[in-house]
């Protein structure tokens, strides 16, 4: 992963992004999951706070201008020559919800904490959660198959190949949903 390019992508999420809750089920069923982790320490070239921009220093010493919104509050604080600590981490999880009768649908979460009002550094963390749900339409026990509707309405089967997961496969029933949930964690830092 280029860490500033990843750092680029996420600081635009983290501007768009507004408060929200998280919310977990009692009947879902982790299924698996994998998580990446991103870190990057650069310095601020330069601040433009009425235009809510930052230019930092790239990865390959080149400016990187980062276009925020006006959520970022403390960008006045922020100097020429302070350190930027970012760190990312994206992570993935299946879920099995156990109930019937759900149907294939996107929703998207967000939520951002702001640094403190008594710290003068401008920073926080941002946080997305973007859940997939599919319908299991088919199930094929003999070759290990499980045929899902996704929100989008195209049929995808899945060949199910950790051999822990095969053997529970008997217990899936169709009409069940599978729910994908991507979440992005986004931390920033600064300090002179």
């Amino acid at each position: 992963m280029k860490p500033i390019r990843s750092f680029a992508c996420t600081i635009v999420l983290a501007s768009i992004m507004s408060a929200t809750s998280f919310t977990a089920l009692a009947a879902d069923v982790p299924l698996g999951g994998s998580a990446i982790e991103g870190h990057v320490v650069t310095h601020v070239l330069a601040v433009d706070a009425a235009n809510y921009q930052v230019t930092i220093e790239g990865a390959d010493k080149k400016p990187v201008t980062i276009q925020l919104t006006d959520q970022a509050k403390a960008l006045h604080n922020l100097k020429v020559g302070d350190n930027v600590d970012i760190t990312v981490v994206r992570s993935i999880a299946y879920v099995l919800d156990t109930n019937v009768g759900g149907a294939p649908g996107v929703s998207n979460e967000s939520m951002t904490t702001r640094a403190a009002k008594d710290n003068p550094h401008p920073g926080g963390e941002a946080v997305r959660r973007v859940k997939v749900t599919s319908k299991i339409t088919h199930i094929d026990l003999k070759k290990h198959e499980v045929t899902l509707l996704p929100p989008e309405g195209k049929v995808t089967v899945l060949k199910v190949e950790d051999p822990e997961l095969q053997a529970r496969m008997k217990n899936l029933k169709v009409g069940q949903t599978v729910n994908v949930i991507y979440t992005e964690v986004l931390k920033v830092k600064t300090s002179r």
